[in-house]
């Protein structure tokens, strides 16, 4: 497992949905996980620290969390098939620790309430992870170094077609933004 960090919320400039992006925390590599506007929104309040007159769904989620005196421990995004992304919420009761199936953003966003590490499975960075050089575009390793040495099929660059637009579309000057 590879601890990330929140790197920013973008808005993809070609159907303008929105992306989260994590940063490896004590690496190089990052991960766009596509998600909606509403969990993006979710996020963003948090991380902008601002003040909403009633609260979210995470928030009450984080509110049920301290009246059953649970706690959450991390939260793991675990897997990617078919370019879903799945993630876990590890909780504690009492002395018992539990697992429960989230999407990956409900799980950033309480995680960001709660201010516990975010971690992605290490086969999960390897499928969707980039590493971006100085002018934000991606880094692609000579075919000597891919991890199977083989081409990439025309099925699975179809699939993973919108991460490619948007990464080729990355802008490092922005990275600062939140």
């Amino acid at each position: 497992m590879l601890e990330m960090t929140i790197d920013s919320i973008r808005v993809s400039p070609m159907n303008y949905q929105r992306i989260v992006i994590l940063k490896q925390k004590d690496g190089d590599k990052f991960l766009p996980i596509w998600i909606g506007p509403q969990e993006a929104d979710a996020i963003a309040v948090k991380l902008q620290d601002m003040s909403v007159p009633r609260p979210l769904t995470h928030d009450l989620l984080c509110s049920f969390l301290d009246i059953a005196s649970a706690s959450v421990e991390h939260v793991l995004i675990n897997n990617l098939e078919s370019d879903t992304f799945y993630a876990r919420i590890l909780f504690k009761i009492g002395d018992k620790v539990e697992e429960i199936d989230s999407r990956p953003s409900d799980a950033i966003a309480l995680a960001v309430r709660i201010g516990v590490p975010i971690y992605v499975e290490e086969e999960v960075i390897e499928k969707a992870g980039v590493k971006l050089d100085e002018q934000g575009k991606p880094i692609t390793p000579p075919q000597s170094e891919s991890p199977e040495n083989t081409p990439v099929r025309e099925e699975e660059l179809k699939s993973m077609s919108a991460f490619t637009d948007f990464i080729n579309n990355l802008d490092l000057e922005d990275f600062d933004q939140s």
